[in-house]
Order: C-alpha cells, then structure tokens, then sequence
C-alpha cells in the first residue's frame, strides 16, 4: 500500500467509499443500541481505532507491530462491549501487507486468534445479535483467515518477479560486457601483433624505395600476405560469434508477450527466412527491441507480426493496437526507436513508424539474390 487509506491500491475512489462505508457502520451501530455514555466510549474507542491505523502506516518498521496490537485490543473491546466485530477486517488488512515473514505470521496467528476467541465470548454476551448476524460474522471470520494470508502472497509474489527481472537485466549485462571484453581481447591477439608488423613494413616498404626497389616489393608481398592472413583470422573470428536467428527471437518473444497477456498473432513462414547472419542479427535486435516497446509503453492487448521474403527484399510489420505516440517527439528518438534506426540504416535497410489506432514499425532490408551456400545452412 502506498498510503494509509489505500485498500485497492488501483482504484483510489474506491477504497475512499469503503472507507466511508466502514467508517459510518460502527457509528450508526453505537447510536442506535446503546446508552449516551456507552455511545461516548463506543466513538472514542472507534477514534483511538482509526489513529492506531493511521500511526501503524506512518510508524518506523519496529513500531508497526504496537499499533497493531493496539488495533487487535480494540477489537477485542469492540467485540466484547458493543457486539462490533468487523474492525478486524481492517487490521487484517494492514496485516496481509507486512513484508517480514516472521512478523507476518505472528501477527497473522495473534490476530485469527483473538477475533475468534472474541466472537465466542460474544455470543455468550450479544446471544440474539449474534445470531441474527451469524452469516456476517462468518464472512468476517473468513475474511481475517484468508484476506492477509492472499494479500501477503501477492506481495511476496510481486516482490520475487521484481528481483527476477532485475537479476534477468543484470545477467544480460554482464553478458554483453563478457561478450565485448572476450572480442576486444580476441580482435587484440588476432590482428595486434601483424598490424603492428604491417606497419613497420611499410615505413620500411618506403624507406627502400628508392635505395633498393626490389626489397621494397619483397616488402611488399610480405605486408599483402600479412594483411590477408590477419583478413582470414577476423572473419573466423566473426564465424564463431553466435548468430541470433529470427527463429529464436519470434519464440523468446512469444513467451515475453504471453506473460504480459497480450495474445500473438503470427503471419509467415519462418523456414523460408534466408539472410546473411549479419542482417538476421538485426532484424532480431530490431524485433526484439519493438515488442519491449509494446509491453512496457503501449498498453496493447494484441500483436501483429508479419514476415515474408522475396528474392530482394525482407520485410517485416510489428503492429498493436495500444495507445500509440501521444507527442511527436516521443515518435521521432524515444523508446529506443533511435537505436533500431541506427541498427537498420547499418544494413542499408529502412524503417518506417505509422501511428494510427495503436503503432505499426516496419522494417525491410535489402536481399543479395544469391546467397553463400554456407549461410543458407545455419
């Protein structure tokens, strides 16, 4: 809960007529059953009640527990003396959103057995109320047992997706760091060592020029061979890089949207996509970074993707029907849609955003009509 009034943290307005409606309730029960000085004790005890409440949001993590003792001593009371059992409600409430465990269930267990052992003792002192209100008192009952105990798994459920979208964002991290230090060092030991040696062979190349031609073009050859090995070793180099196909991406993102319950829709036939690695490494990125895009901003309910390939071109639509772009500025460079610019206009591809009922991003990417036989079998 963020403040002490919230009871259905989404719908303010409504927990504000709950309030009301649970406010009013022991008022109008005092008023109408009992003596002036029993309605004078019965709305000062309602009172101090509502402040425990209020100082058990307010107080620091070790103060929380005495108010709400308090707050189970004026059930207790209210039961008791007034034949009031419905309070309980809202110190379960308060109960289901304690984040400590062990504090949890104590308070959890203190708190069914107090309101049970109240209402017992009740209707040995309220026997005709209590009856009369006995299908009440049992959804009150019920709702102390179950109430904090869901609200407190929530919580704790809520708790653990945080962290393990946090411990996912940082596992990728570290990944892509690993990734850049392992390439740095491998492009360092790959082409340090025979660009230095290339170098000094060609101030040697050029000092030799005039003084002795034919070992300047011994040089020569040396620095086109030494260039065509260190050629071969970076293209090696590249080959065993892991390529992301569009294959792998359409299926990590068909799980992304069906845990934001926002439903497929998938036109294309993934065994006919046939690219260099280099342009299927971007269309994924590209189409990875556009569904981040519809889970975390659009509000969608659906996505779109089509796909399909002719012999020049690659083409591929992400559409939802979300919200769209409210303001210019946010269609030209935010939500990463600079970034999937860059990467497109990289492979001389091109990228286009339609801003209608939802957004639609498509890409298309210029085709070889050949291929390297040795791509076309990844």
């Amino acid at each position: 809960m963020q403040t002490w009034y919230s009871i259905i943290p989404k719908s303010p307005m409504l927990s504000i007529y709950i309030w009301i409606i649970f406010c009013i309730m022991p008022f109008f029960f005092i008023i109408q059953s009992f003596t002036l000085w029993q309605i004078i004790l019965g709305i000062n005890l309602i009172l101090a009640y509502f402040l425990c409440h209020y100082f058990s949001f307010t107080a620091k993590p070790g103060l929380k527990y005495m108010w709400i003792s308090f707050q189970m001593v004026l059930n207790i009371v209210m039961t008791l003396v007034f034949g009031y059992v419905y309070l309980s409600l809202f110190t379960a409430f308060f109960i289901g959103n304690i984040k400590q465990a062990v504090g949890f269930y104590i308070m959890y267990g203190l708190h069914i057995g107090f309101t049970v052992l109240s209402i017992v003792g009740g209707y040995f002192i309220f026997l005709e109320l209590f009856i009369s209100q006995t299908p009440f008192i049992i959804i009150n009952v019920l709702g102390v047992v179950l109430l904090p105990f869901t609200l407190y798994s929530k919580t704790r459920r809520e708790n653990l997706e945080g962290e393990l979208e946090t411990a996912r964002e940082r596992i990728s991290e570290l990944t892509i760091f690993e990734e850049r230090q392992r390439i740095a060092r491998d492009l360092h030991d790959t082409l340090g060592q025979k660009l230095s040696m290339i170098g000094l062979k060609s101030d040697l190349a050029a000092r030799l020029v005039e003084k002795n031609p034919e070992q300047a073009i011994l040089e020569i050859k040396d620095i086109r061979q030494a260039a065509r090995l260190a050629l071969k070793e970076v293209r090696e180099l590249v080959a065993d890089m892991r390529a992301v196909r569009i294959e792998e991406e359409l299926y990590r993102v068909e799980q992304i949207l069906k845990a934001a319950q926002i439903k497929l829709r998938l036109n294309g036939d993934k065994s006919e996509i046939h690219m260099p690695t280099l342009a299927e490494n971007v269309i994924s990125m590209c189409l990875k970074e556009a569904v981040t895009n519809i889970v975390k901003h659009s509000k969608a309910t659906i996505c779109r993707i089509s796909f399909y390939q002719s012999d020049d071109e690659f083409k591929m639509m992400i559409q939802d029907n979300g919200i769209g772009f409210k303001r210019s500025h946010e269609l030209e460079g935010g939500n990463g849609l600079k970034g999937m610019q860059e990467r497109i206009e990289f492979i001389n591809g091109s990228l286009e955003i339609e801003n209608g009922d939802g957004t639609t991003v498509i890409l298309k990417i210029p085709l070889a009509i050949t291929h390297q036989k040795g791509e076309n079998k990844r």
